[in-house]
């Protein structure tokens, strides 16, 4: 039995523009164009923070997502969606999707450093490296940058943000003479509200979990089986140690795609029309992407073949998600489903992220039994269709996970850093910003 533990669930919100599911944006409660107005992400931003969430998180794209694959094909740019949003809330953090291929470090930096003062001390920044070619070419670019180089880049980039945001305020000089980077001066910005932004890392590569181990504050990880979260968690925590860190400074958090229902019969006749009334080449278009192979090409009735399920033969050539895909080839190894059962398997087990399909309760259970059991620290939940689900989090999964002792009453600091310290047993006095 793993040992008793104490402090609370991190719990933050991955808004995928309407919702994870593809006919998402068919909904009657919204129009197809109303990502575009503020109000949709107010809204947004006010019923996470009615649900004490810590955190909003709002991916970026570089470039037009596949509508073949991709529910969210078209984003919008995270900082200023969430300068927009500080405005509107008090305190659920906000926390921004920004590449470190495609950023400059000193610019970056000083970005986060703005949303982090318009916001008082509440901007998190998802550190990724970008993937694929589509963005690289809107950068003049044929090919994305060898996985290997873009981590690289992405350590070293991550050590001159923080190196940064340190001096901020300071007048201290920052030299950095690296690989990728050299900077001699000052950083002439205001200092942090909450210290330093967070940091969080999102990927399950090996060059991600070494990013996280050094430097993040978080992970957004993708995990869909307990024993490989459990796993995952021991390696970033063990790497914080050999870092010279404390682990329970770096939250494991993974992504959790979710349906409520009343009923988990209810739960699941709602992600059955919803994915009906998706296209129908969908999920077999997105597996493709996740695992590098043209599923379309496989008999649909006979299991995963052995040379699917050990990956590509060069790591080097698959330019896709190393965590959605290692997770979701475990759950294929574990069940062994033929190609047609795991398709449909994926409406209610996640592919890539966890899925979850049934009432508050269960979910409650689920979000109980990985915390307990050193799976996670808390959860990136993504609800299939936003509003109405973000609704059944604050009014009814809330206060079950608070009368297990999971979760606290109110906000117990008014920055991100200080939600993120307060949830561990052990923690110092949070930090607060300034009222305005």
């Amino acid at each position: 039995m793993p040992e008793p533990r104490s402090g609370h669930v991190l719990l933050g919100v991955n808004v995928l523009v309407y919702g994870y599911i593809p006919a998402a944006w068919r909904t009657p409660l919204f129009g197809a164009r109303d990502f575009l107005a503020p109000e949709y992400w107010e809204r947004i931003g006010r019923l996470a923070e009615r649900a004490r969430l810590d955190a909003v998180f709002l991916a970026d794209a570089l470039g037009l997502g596949d509508p073949a694959y991709d529910a969210n094909p078209i984003r919008l740019d995270p900082f200023v969606v969430w300068g927009r949003v500080a405005r509107a809330t008090e305190r659920v953090g906000l926390i921004a999707t920004a590449s470190t291929t495609f950023n400059d470090p000193v610019d970056l930096a000083a970005r986060i450093l703005t949303l982090d003062q318009v916001s008082n001390g509440r901007a998190g920044w998802n550190l990724v490296t970008t993937r694929d070619d589509r963005s690289a070419a809107n950068f003049g670019l044929d090919r994305v940058v060898p996985r290997t180089q873009r981590y690289e880049r992405g350590a070293e980039f991550a050590e001159l943000a923080r190196a940064l945001w340190s001096a901020a305020g300071t007048g201290q000089r920052v030299t950095h003479h690296g690989t990728h980077f050299h900077y001699d001066d000052e950083f002439r910005a205001p200092a942090s509200p909450q210290g330093l932004p967070v940091l969080f890392q999102a990927g399950g590569s090996p060059g991600g979990r070494d990013i996280a181990s050094r430097y993040a504050d978080g992970v957004f990880t993708a995990e869909i089986t307990r024993e490989t979260a459990r796993e995952h968690y021991r390696t970033v925590k063990d790497g914080a140690v050999r870092a010279g860190r404390d682990p329970g400074a770096v939250a494991i958090m993974p992504g959790l795609l979710l349906t409520l229902g009343s009923t988990e019969e209810e739960a699941r006749r709602r992600v059955d029309e919803l994915y009906e009334s998706s296209p129908s080449v969908y999920a077999a278009a997105w597996l493709s992407h996740a695992i590098g192979v043209d599923v379309s090409a496989l008999d649909p009735d006979e299991p995963f073949p052995d040379e699917v399920l050990r990956g590509p033969a060069d790591p080097e050539l698959f330019t896709g998600s190393i965590g959605f895909r290692e997770s979701i080839l475990e759950q294929i190894r574990q069940t062994r489903p033929t190609v047609r059962e795991y398709l449909r398997q994926t409406r209610y087990s996640g592919s890539g992220h966890g899925g979850f399909v049934g009432t508050p309760e269960q979910l409650a259970d689920r979000i109980e039994q990985w915390y307990r059991e050193y799976a996670c620290d808390g959860f990136n939940l993504q609800p299939d269709v936003l509003l109405d689900s973000l609704e059944v989090i604050a009014d009814e999964v809330i206060p079950l996970l608070r009368a297990r002792g999971l979760y606290r009453d109110e906000y117990e600091s008014s920055t991100l850093r200080g939600h993120f310290a307060s949830a561990r047993p052990d923690h110092a006095p949070a930090v607060t910003a300034a009222r305005r």
